[in-house]
């Protein structure tokens, strides 16, 4: 039986087992116990560390019981637990003369009754009536009385089976080789695997060596082993779980606005239409406060990100989101809960600012793009005082929380857009890429009202009030709690500073104005800086000039008396705005036409065409069909025809004429049998 209340209390007096010797018991005083050593030194110690800590016991007494385990009691199958509650029932007639579950007023049995028999005598007893020795008897009271029910269940019966069963052990270590071999491979068949695994027990220990099972317990043994671990099935979730830490996760946590934004880029399952014409999906960067769960800044554009987009992200997000003609006046931050009229005694650009807070990071968290390790985004960050912090390589655990704001964009925003992709090919829509409408400007814009109006108002699960923790709070929302709670107020960036971020190119200011990449800006303020020498000997005279790659249209020219804004002289031809990578094409499209691409008012003609076409959309299908057609024409040609630069007129009398086929329309074709 367990022990009575008594032996579970701890009174003055007694002997304890405490730091690897023996103390007793002086004095308690609510929940401190005074000890007092074999050698008079005493000690106080709190209650809970004196009964926790390892090999405390009460000198002189039974050990304490343990509980029973009631989970493993259910895994007991029923013969043996029935078996464990027969044997429970003697066990407590020995201790008290009774059967377990006995009827009120029940009398013992003579051999039982704890008043005239010994507990020795009754142990004879039970012995001679289940015909088992007395030490089993004295064995299963002893277990019952220090495990309870569960130290009288048959042990052979709760041992856990080995999920290798009787494999040889060479054959197990091969098999799990194997699997760990397809982590980075194309997802196969369990055949393929198994083919794999004898091949390496044969060339490692030998033909016939090492016994193989049947074809069928291999396929159980591989399944088993590979549990867990998507070796068949999605190679993509197969590489996440192996690249998944074995440590536990532990989730990232800010207290103030800014305290750690994480920035990431990833290509958007939208396709776009690209100024060139062909449609491709565009790459998003964006920038994600930790406490607020804030977008601070999102930017895309239609090919891999450049060292120069981190920087102008850095810049955007640290200025306010201006509004926009169209936007709703519910999208202003007049109209929301942010701390609107305290802003804008910082900054009066908080007057005619959406709704989006301005927040000024502390740390940034990166992958190690190549982007961010640049030295154009470090000189910024240090600038402006942040610190850098580099996640783990292929660990995107890291920074967890942009990861699944782009999940969140996805499901959020992407699915609703025209030439939406899926997440993977298996989910992709038919003729995706004819049904692409935006273009990367167009889709910018959406972004950014979707930001405001979609993502900033609406409630997030991760963020919670801590007195109503079962409301869930927006971003906009939590940044106002905090900012009430930390005093938290921005420094803005100012338009000097925001100048400051952007690529710098030294050129001579001339007649004409500044010439950079054939293009050529001028204004009437540099009028008194032509011709004239910076003072910069290092850069040989030449003057600073800033400018925007996503903008071309003008360019900023630092002058002894200040910045200067100076357009590009060409710009009236141009009727919508244009990047870097917009230009260069242009330039592509001139020279391939004939012109000449230096000249940039040939180029800036060709560019107002093409944007032209852009807002329309491309002619996907005549534009593959003729490539198609273009690319099947040079493949069968002769190859004679195909090498010589002047093919000679055909000899009839020693080869038949070549007779060129037409492009074939399939519409015109179906016309024809109408």
């Amino acid at each position: 039986m367990p022990p009575r209340g008594d032996a579970l209390v701890l009174r003055t007096g007694d002997w304890v087992s405490f730091d690897d010797s023996d103390h007793q018991v002086v004095a308690l005083s609510g929940t401190s116990v005074r000890l007092r050593s074999a050698n008079g030194t005493e000690t106080v110690v709190l209650a809970s560390y004196l009964m926790a800590s390892p090999g405390f016991a009460v000198t002189g007494t039974d050990p304490l019981p343990e509980l029973e385990p009631s989970g493993l009691l259910s895994t007991v199958p029923a013969p043996a637990l029935a078996a464990a509650q027969e044997w429970e029932r003697h066990v407590v007639e020995v201790e008290t003369g009774l059967p377990s579950g006995a009827a009120p007023g029940s009398v013992p049995r003579p051999e039982y009754d704890p008043a005239t028999r010994s507990l020795a005598e009754r142990d004879a007893a039970k012995a001679g009536e289940l015909g088992v020795g007395i030490r089993t008897v004295q064995g299963r009271r002893y277990a019952y009385t220090r495990q309870g029910l569960w130290g009288l269940v048959d042990q052979r019966t709760t041992r856990l089976a080995d999920t290798t069963g009787r494999a040889d052990a060479r054959l197990v270590a091969a098999i799990e080789e194997t699997i760990a071999a397809e982590t980075p491979a194309s997802t196969g068949t369990r055949s393929r695997l198994i083919r794999r695994v004898i091949n390496r027990i044969e060339e490692t220990y030998g033909p016939g060596v090492v016994p193989i099972p049947s074809r069928s317990t291999l396929y159980k043994l591989v399944d088993r082993l590979s549990t867990g671990r998507h070796t068949f099935g999605s190679a993509v979730t197969r590489r996440q779980t192996a690249n998944r830490p074995q440590k536990p996760f532990t989730p990232t946590f800010a207290a103030r606005p800014g305290e750690q934004v994480q920035i990431d880029s990833t290509p958007l399952d939208v396709m776009v239409v690209l100024d060139s014409g062909p449609t491709a999906r565009a790459d998003l960067t964006i920038a994600v406060d930790v406490a607020t769960r804030t977008i601070c800044a999102a930017v895309l554009r239609p090919v891999g990100t450049k060292a120069v987009d981190a920087s102008l992200l850095l810049a955007k997000m640290l200025v306010p989101e201006p509004m926009r003609p169209g936007w709703a006046a519910a999208l202003r931050m007049a109209a929301s809960r942010m701390p609107h009229r305290r802003l804008l005694d910082v900054d009066t650009r908080m007057q005619h600012a959406a709704a989006k807070p301005v927040i000024v990071p502390d740390t940034i968290v990166i992958d190690g793009g190549k982007v961010f390790l640049s030295d154009t985004f470090t000189r910024a960050c240090d600038r402006l005082g942040i610190s850098i912090q580099r996640s783990r390589p292929r660990t995107p655990t890291d920074k967890g929380i942009v990861e699944a704001t782009f999940s969140a964009i996805n499901t959020l925003f992407c699915q609703h857009l025209v030439g939406y992709t899926g997440p993977n090919v298996s989910r992709r829509g038919e003729q995706v890429e004819d049904q692409a409408a935006w273009t990367i400007p167009e889709l910018q814009d959406l972004l950014d009202e979707w930001v405001l109006a979609g993502w900033q108002p609406r409630p997030h699960e991760s963020l919670r009030d801590p007195y109503r923790p079962r409301r869930a709070m927006s971003p906009n929302d939590k940044y106002a709690s905090l900012v009430a709670a930390c005093g938290y107020l921005p420094l803005i960036l100012r338009g000097e500073d925001y100048l400051e971020l952007l690529p710098v190119s030294w050129r001579a200011i001339n007649d004409y104005g500044v010439r950079i990449g054939y293009r050529t800006y001028d204004s009437p303020d540099l009028g008194s800086f032509r011709r004239q020498h910076s003072g910069h000997m290092v850069k040989r005279g030449l003057w600073e000039v800033h400018y925007d790659p996503y903008d071309l249209s003008q360019v900023f020219v630092r002058t002894p008396s200040g910045w200067v804004t100076v357009p590009w002289v060409h710009l009236p031809l141009v009727n919508a705005p244009f990047a870097d990578f917009t230009w260069q094409h242009a330039r592509r499209l001139a020279a391939e036409a004939g012109l000449d691409d230096a000249n940039e008012a040939a180029v800036a003609r060709v560019l107002d065409g093409l944007l032209t076409r852009a807002e329309h959309g491309p002619d996907t299908r005549t534009a593959k069909v003729v490539g198609r057609t273009r690319a099947a024409a040079a493949s069968h040609r002769p190859p004679a025809q195909r090498a010589a630069p002047e093919p000679a007129p055909p000899d009839h009398s020693t080869e038949p004429e070549v007779i060129p086929f037409g492009v074939f329309d399939a519409h015109a074709e179906a016309e024809r049998w109408l």
